[in-house]
């Protein structure tokens, strides 16, 4: 029987040893924790997020960073493969807004659980504690691995598959991106991607804990858009967060610095300006003897209301009926361009990816196999490949471990 090596016990490295073994493969799992899936345990808010239900076109237009790269992962092995997959398990899944799939538990420990007894059921044999030193490389060949007590396991194959620098404290420091470098692969400058954003208004500390639903956001460099959609954010005692601003995070990893980088909310994204003039006048019409600051209640956040206040420069202790027309329209601009500016991106721990990676020129984008190294693959959040939120980067997992433990079957058979 022939053997391969994964180093990494998460999303992509489980998935890889799954199917490596439905293919007959030996595998030997390699996970430096005391326990597979730590990144997968958290991963949406302890919901886990397993993918999108969206057509494979879709799965493109959702990824940030060298898309193309994943054609042959996503139409070989795409969404609806995946959650057939484990449902074909016995894991009931669900689908809410914007096509996320959680399972129907809503527990990040069902999907693991699922994942640890298939490969028992396969005779995958997993080492945990067990942390990879160095590859062994003979003659352009990957011969086995090394691990850090000196031992050296050999195989047929080697997968790396042991993630980014995010959540650092689930084991993600960036040892495949050590172990590739040694061999000659090119390694873009890792980055914090999906992060929240650091502010330089104060007033967002505020109203910490706040979240917006249903709100449009637009991110400007100067003049630029460079980010633009519809949904829900959070205020956070450093800035802001939540789902809109991590998927924005992702367009901010490369800038040179973040000058004129301006965020734009529109609180009322249903509404026209016109029809929010003709609401604050029915608002005012209503209110016309209480004074300004009580008359936004049924318009807004209570917590927010102070800082529209502040921000309006409207005498807040002004008769309703005395606010000017012009003080009006200054209000009705402002509930449709609320803005922000951006002084920064959170770092590594607070980032749920990693941008950067190993360069994808360096890996076959038909097999996971590196370039320069014949017998070793790559797979997953170890690669400069990144996407927004809703599942697309534990969809990128799945697909690239599925595709190059395939191909490692294949290109065993063709050797013998």
């Amino acid at each position: 029987m022939k053997k391969c090596i994964i180093i990494g016990g998460g999303a992509a490295g489980m998935f890889a040893a799954i199917t490596a073994a439905s293919e007959g493969i030996q595998v030997s799992l390699w996970e430096k924790n005391e326990k597979l899936g730590k990144k997968l345990f958290i991963t949406g808010k302890g919901r886990c997020n397993l993918t999108n239900d969206c057509e494979t076109e879709d799965l493109f237009r959702n990824v940030i960073t060298n898309s193309k790269f994943l054609y042959s992962a996503f139409y070989q092995f795409n969404s609806r493969n995946l959650m057939d997959f484990f449902e074909a398990e016995g894991l009931k899944l669900k689908t809410e807004r914007g096509g996320r799939v959680f399972p129907e538990s809503d527990k990040s420990s069902d999907v693991i659980r699922i994942l640890e007894r298939k490969m028992k059921q396969l005779g995958v044999d997993v080492h945990l504690n067990r942390t990879a030193e160095k590859l062994v490389v003979e003659n352009g060949r990957c011969r086995g691995v090394m691990d850090t007590s000196r031992r050296t396991e050999y195989a047929d194959r080697v997968l790396v598959a042991s993630g980014g620098c995010s959540y650092a404290s689930t084991g993600s420091s960036g040892d495949g991106y050590r172990l590739a470098e040694k061999e000659g692969h090119r390694i873009v400058t890792p980055r914090p991607s999906l992060v929240p954003m650091e502010t330089v208004e104060d007033w967002c500390r505020e109203v910490m804990g706040l979240s917006l639903r249903n709100v449009s956001i637009v991110l400007r460099k100067g003049k630029k858009k460079i980010y633009e959609d519809f949904g829900e954010m959070l205020f956070t005692h450093f800035g802001v967060s939540g789902p809109l601003i991590l998927s924005a995070s992702t367009r901010c990893g490369k800038l040179k610095d973040f000058k004129d980088l301006v965020l734009t909310i529109d609180l009322k994204p249903a509404l026209s300006a016109e029809q929010v003039d003709d609401r604050l006048l029915r608002i005012f019409n209503e209110n016309k003897n209480k004074q300004f600051r009580n008359s936004l209640s049924g318009l807004l956040p209570n917590k927010l209301i102070p800082v529209i206040l502040d921000l309006s420069a409207i005498d807040p202790y002004k008769q309703v009926n005395l606010v000017s027309r012009e003080e009006r329209n200054r209000l009705g601009y402002l509930l449709k361009h609320l803005e922000i500016h951006i002084r920064g991106l959170r770092g590594f721990n607070e980032a749920i990816v990693t941008g950067g990676g190993i360069s994808v020129r360096d890996v076959n984008p038909s097999t996971m196999e590196s370039r320069h190294v014949k017998g070793l693959y790559f797979a997953g959040e170890v690669l400069d490949v990144d996407a927004v939120t809703g599942g697309f980067n534990l969809q990128i997992a799945w697909s690239t471990g599925w595709l190059a433990a395939k191909h490692m079957r294949e290109d065993m058979e063709d050797e013998y």
